[in-house]
């Protein structure tokens, strides 16, 4: 199973901070202190993901609960693998990862956004972003991110 990737533990932390800021500008509240320390041992260790396995429960559930407030899925209703196309034309996805979908862990889906994201070939992310960031209400969300 794919790793929990730096690159969501800082979305985490992100999320939590704007949700529940410090209330000293010093101290971290709970779930932003759990997922710091995820971070700073990747960081440490120069890893780019965590292992959802052995992740301390208080770092899952925050990253958990940043995950839940994240779009489910890549769709945006052109799919392109009902056609017989092995890789969806609409959001990227693979024959496979479209048809399991709804039985994939929160890690798994997350490792797909972040490679059909990098890849940036989907019509979700050219032809029809605009499509896309309507259905997640996110104008950014139809759009590749740039390392």
């Amino acid at each position: 199973m794919p790793g929990i990737h730096i690159t969501d533990i800082e979305s985490a932390i992100n999320f939590w901070r704007a949700r529940a800021p410090s209330p000293d500008g010093v101290s971290l509240p709970a779930p932003t202190r759990a997922l710091a320390e995820v971070y700073a041992l990747l960081v440490f260790y120069r890893e780019s993901e965590a292992d959802a396995a052995s992740m301390p429960a208080r770092a899952l559930d925050a990253w958990l609960a940043w995950y839940h407030s994240t779009p489910d899925t890549p769709c945006i209703a052109i799919c392109s693998t009902s056609q017989g196309d092995e890789a969806c034309k609409g959001c990227g996805r693979s024959f496979e990862e479209v048809q399991k979908w709804t039985e994939m862990a929160p890690v798994q889906k997350r490792a797909t956004w972040r490679r059909i994201t990098a890849e940036g070939t989907a019509w979700r992310f050219n032809k029809y972003a605009e499509r896309a960031a309507e259905k997640t209400g996110n104008p950014a969300q139809g759009r590749p991110k740039r390392d």
